[in-house]
């Protein structure tokens, strides 16, 4: 059996951490069903991230950067209106052909309010970090107009929490959106 890398290992558990922290939260969440779903002991973890914290910005780091990558592919060689239903079709495939995305997203959203109600600022500034990558892989297809980034990423939101919230492909919540945003078969049962 080939041993993996310390690297190929870490990567191990970000994929597992992203898993397990999607389904559980950050508070819901432990390190052991972390070290056990990648078949490690929890001091080998331990020796690959300081704690759970950093597990768990490691996990959200990835999911960012895996989202903004999705956009960045999406509007390769678009612009304006042609580029944002690329963006907003590949985005809500991402979400129904790999919910655990939009769910370590969402348990991302809470961990930093949680974190910033308790004087934590450091997550937040990371994630606002990620987030700004985004908004800004989106702005430039966009044709650097604020206002249609800004309302791109808004129905984005919208789509996250309605997905979230289980509203199915069918359902009439979804009749505002263009077509390339509405959820698509695999975030819910039809009605």
């Amino acid at each position: 059996m080939v041993r993996m890398s310390a690297e190929e290992r870490r990567e191990s558990v970000i994929r597992a951490a992203m898993s397990e922290f999607s389904r559980g939260g950050y508070y819901g969440t432990s390190t052991e069903a972390i070290a056990k779903r990648v078949g490690v002991s929890q001091p080998y973890l331990f020796r690959l991230f300081p704690g759970k914290k950093a597990i768990f910005l490691a996990a959200s780091q990835r999911c960012l950067r895996e989202t903004r990558e999705v956009f960045l592919e999406a509007s390769r060689g678009l612009h304006g209106e042609e580029a944002l239903h690329a963006m907003a079709d590949a985005y809500t495939r991402l979400i129904a052909e790999q919910p655990e995305k939009l769910q370590m997203q969402l348990q991302t959203y809470v961990a930093v309010s949680a974190a910033e109600a308790a004087g934590d600022h450091e997550f937040g500034e990371m994630v606002r970090k990620g987030w700004m990558e985004i908004f800004d892989a989106v702005h430039v297809p966009l044709g650097g107009d604020v206002n249609e980034t800004t309302t791109f990423m808004a129905y984005g939101m919208l789509v996250n929490a309605l997905a979230g919230m289980g509203f199915p492909p069918g359902h009439r919540v979804w009749e505002g959106f263009y077509l390339s945003a509405r959820a698509k078969p695999g975030q819910g049962d039809e009605d």
